[in-house]
């Protein structure tokens, strides 16, 4: 299996349970990483046999700055479900972290995240 990793991407949503997170926005991270089969492209180098990382990265800006969920969970379902749709037979798996680094909880943290896996992803 290969994999094709989208580290720390950044944008600005309005995600969130609270009503000022509605409104107020604030930033979020995301990781994606692709299970995917690069074995044509490493041959031929041409970009139609791999997955494009511009259409991943569009798609998860779409989402991430789109419709605002309640749940990050919601906006990593969302995320996986569009890649995996978009590019349906040739991804086997994927896998969706996005992190909220700036959550409006009391306490000393770096960020809090969750990660999702979605297909096959050894």
């Amino acid at each position: 299996m290969d994999y094709i990793h989208l580290k720390e991407m950044q944008f600005f949503g309005y995600h969130g349970v609270l009503p000022e997170e509605n409104v107020l926005g604030q930033r979020f991270r995301a990781n994606v990483s692709l299970a995917v089969d690069m074995k044509r492209a490493g041959e031929t180098d041409e970009l139609d046999q791999t997955v494009s990382y511009v259409g991943v990265y569009d798609i998860c800006k779409e989402v991430i700055e789109g419709k605002p969920f309640k749940l990050i969970e919601a906006v990593a379902e969302k995320v996986a479900s569009s890649i995996l749709t978009q590019y349906e037979g040739q991804i086997f798996g994927c896998r969706v972290e996005i992190i909220k680094p700036d959550p409006p909880i009391p306490g000393h943290y770096k960020e809090v995240a969750v990660e999702i896996t979605r297909g096959q992803f050894v």
